[in-house]
């Protein structure tokens, strides 16, 4: 199980809709043990990618703040 599964997203939208579909499957409750343990898997490597999205987008909105931050005081120092 440790082998990659099959997710291809291309975006973090497409990242999320994909685990909604997942969740909506596992919820149904008829799938197998091993149907549900690869879904979960697949759910698991979703949920990374969307917090990896996330977490990237949080540092980039920092630094665009920090360099508007450098900026303001540079133009509000002269």
């Amino acid at each position: 199980m440790s082998k990659k599964a099959d997710i291809t997203p291309i975006n973090f939208e497409d990242s999320m809709e994909q685990l909604e579909t997942l969740v909506t499957r596992m919820e149904q409750d008829d799938l197998s043990l091993e149907a549900s343990l690869k879904t979960f898997e697949k759910g698991i490597q979703l949920t990374r990618l969307c917090q990896k999205a996330l977490t990237d987008a949080e540092q980039e909105i920092k630094i665009l703040m920090s360099d508007g931050e450098q900026d303001f005081q540079t133009n509000h120092e002269s």
